[in-house]
C-alpha cells in the first residue's frame, strides 16, 4: 500500500517593495506611538543636535571670548590701529556680527544635515 500524501505547503509571494514599505512603516509607528524605540531613536536626534549646538558654542565663546584675553596678555595688540580705529574695536564691535552670522549659518546647515539623516535612518528599509 503506497504511503499517504502529504499536501504541499501553500505558497507565499513576496514582493520586495512590499517588505521596504512594511519596514518603513514600522519604523514610522515606532516614532508615532512613542515606543521605546522611537523614544529612543527621538533621544538620538536630540542628543546630535545639542552635541552640535555645544560645540558652536565653544567656537563662539573661544572666538570671541578668547579676544579680550588676547588683548590684556598682549597689550601692543590692543593698541594697533587700523585705518584710524583701535584693532579691539573693529574686531569686537565689526568683525564680531559677521562671525557670528557664519556660525549660524554652519549650525543651521549642520542641524539640517542631522534631521535629514534621522529622516533618511526612519525611512530606511529594514534589513
Amino acid at each position: 500500500m503506497p504511503a499517504p500524501r502529504r499536501p504541499e505547503p501553500a505558497r507565499t509571494r513576496i514582493v520586495l517593495a512590499e517588505v521596504s514599505r512594511r519596514g518603513t512603516d514600522r519604523t514610522r509607528s515606532e516614532l508615532t506611538e512613542q515606543t521605546r524605540v522611537g523614544e529612543a531613536l527621538v533621544r538620538g536626534l536630540v542628543r546630535a543636535q545639542l552635541a552640535l549646538a555645544l560645540r558652536l558654542a565653544v567656537v563662539v565663546l573661544v572666538g570671541l571670548g578668547g579676544l579680550p584675553w588676547l588683548f590684556a596678555i598682549a597689550p601692543a595688540v590692543g593698541r594697533v590701529t587700523v585705518a584710524g580705529v583701535n584693532l579691539p574695536w573693529l574686531l569686537l564691535g565689526v568683525a564680531a556680527f559677521p562671525f557670528l552670522v557664519a556660525v549660524g549659518w554652519v549650525y543651521v546647515r549642520l542641524a539640517e544635515r542631522n534631521e535629514q539623516d534621522f529622516c533618511d535612518l526612519v525611512q530606511r528599509p529594514e534589513r
